[in-house]
């Protein structure tokens, strides 16, 4: 649904990027996922807090239609694949 809704990973060290992109290289071989991982792996950057009212936004918020529509839908189907 956008670039900015995109899931990222971020990295502090190029051991961590190996990994990152190593686990994602096996996640795509392995054919759990029938599109792409679009997942971002990125060098960590500044870092802000978002504001209160963002944190735990999901579990706080669940009757919310993007909650609802959105990311539950996305939840369910992860723990399918665990």
């Amino acid at each position: 649904m956008g670039t900015q809704y995109r899931s990222v990973i971020f990295c502090f060290s190029p051991e961590q990027k190996q990994a990152a992109e190593e686990s994602r290289d096996r996640l795509t071989k392995s054919g759990k996922w029938p599109n792409p991982i679009v997942t971002e792996i990125v060098p960590a950057t500044d870092f802000y807090p978002a504001e209160d009212y963002h944190q735990d936004y999901f579990n706080q918020n669940r009757s919310v239609p993007y909650c609802r529509m959105v990311i539950l839908p996305k939840l369910k189907k992860l723990k399918l694949k665990e």
